[in-house]
């Protein structure tokens, strides 16, 4: 196999020998002029350090996709990469009350800026490179020789976006790849609750897969309890309060599409929406509204959008978690429980606790962490790309008054 060989800069080798998968132009110690694709060998001092594809277009210049100088990157290649990852998600999930899960999770599964969900039988793929655009129909051809029953794959490709994960909010191009094409709204089955997912428009590929097991959590915790649900997207967490027994849930979302879904998942599940309430509204405006009114709530559940979309906004990312989790607060029981979560990639598990610990202590609340979680198995963290540890989850219960 003719590639092209790279010479990283001084000092980056050990990184990628480590398991890192990302290389930035500035790795390089020069940046050739070849298309989109290309593989490409790592080498430092011209000794082979790993293999993957380059892309002109992105700040990352290479994303690794093997360190074994013998591997190929072919039809084979990717066979057997959705083969281990689809082994792990049968291994490590119970899948026997729920029909959608995350097949790949990019670099967590060896396939940096490759994600595939799977909803009850439909594939749909995003890949984050333009340095991916040539292995589609492999990703395809592979899919179709892993999933059991696979139906269709809907293509939603983020091309040219060099965010993490959790940065992803866009909804991209659809189109079907190959099988069925996916109807407007997919019925699936998720820990026996069942959803409509808008795998075509929806947020990254329709549904936040990646809450599944806080979700669950929540139908726990919300019996006989007066639930908020900011951000309530599709009622994902919704619909599970509601389950679990709440005595009624409030779900707010700025988009209306998603709020008018909310409503008719509560009827898929036999729940009355008529008995709870959906807002199309600003939450930030809502919580200020509350407080003045003085309603409040026994679980508020803070599910937002990522706050960082570079890394110069970070602070200000901090800055506005500290100020959502405190409005919330100002609207939360004393003895209720605060769900809060961010899935900004570039905000570390640090500085989201510290902003929800700064919240409390300008709210005057005192706060009890009862449950701390991150991303599921189906979203796996490779310990040498800590940046992929960006879905943070806190569960606190308020006390009385710090004061």
């Amino acid at each position: 196999m003719s590639v092209v060989r790279l010479e990283l800069a001084r000092g980056l080798a050990r990184h990628i020998r480590a398991g890192h998968p990302w290389v930035f132009r500035k790795g390089l110690e020069q940046t050739p002029r070849i298309p989109p694709g290309s593989v490409v060998d790592l080498v430092e001092g011209g000794r082979f350090v790993a293999r993957g594809y380059y892309d002109p277009h992105s700040a990352i210049a290479v994303r690794v996709l093997t360190r074994e100088e013998g591997q190929r990157i072919d039809a084979a290649f990717f066979r057997a990469r959705l083969g281990e990852a689809w082994r792990i998600r049968q291994e490590l999930i119970d899948l026997s009350d729920t029909d959608s899960f995350r097949l790949v999770h990019g670099e967590g599964d060896g396939l940096p800026g490759v994600v595939v969900d799977l909803y009850a039988g439909f594939a749909v793929l995003k890949l984050y490179s333009a340095g991916l655009t040539p292995y589609r129909p492999l990703v395809v051809d592979a899919l179709k020789a892993t999933v059991p029953g696979l139906r269709g794959v809907l293509g939603r490709d983020e091309v040219g976006r060099d965010d993490a994960e959790g940065e992803d909010t866009s909804t991209g191009s659809a189109r079907v790849l190959t099988g069925e094409e996916p109807p407007p709204l997919i019925p699936i089955q998720e820990r026996g609750a069942r959803f409509l997912v808008d795998a075509w428009r929806g947020q990254k590929t329709g549904f936040f897969l990646d809450q599944r097991e806080n979700r669950r959590l929540i139908r726990q915790l919300a019996r006989s309890r007066d639930v908020l649900n900011c951000f309530s997207f599709t009622g994902g967490f919704s619909v599970n309060a509601a389950l679990g027994g709440a005595r009624a849930v409030f779900s707010v979302d700025q988009d209306q599409d998603a709020v008018a879904l909310s409503r008719e998942n509560f009827s898929r599940n036999g729940i009355a929406p008529e008995r709870h309430d959906f807002l199309a509204a600003d939450v930030f405006e809502l919580l200020a509204s509350f407080k003045a009114e003085g309603r409040t709530f026994d679980l508020v559940i803070l599910d937002p959008p990522a706050f960082a979309k570079s890394q110069k906004a970070v602070q200000a990312a901090i800055d506005g978690y500290a100020s959502l989790n405190r409005q919330a607060l100002a609207v939360l029981r004393p003895g209720g429980l605060l769900a809060t979560a961010s899935c900004s990639a570039r905000v570390t598990p640090d500085a989201f606790f510290g902003a929800v610990k700064e919240a409390a202590y300008k709210a005057g609340v005192d706060l009890q962490l009862v449950e701390e979680r991150y991303q599921p198995p189906d979203h796996p963290i490779q310990l040498q790309f800590p940046e992929g540890r960006y879905l943070k989850f806190y569960v606190l219960r308020s006390g009385a008054g710090a004061g």
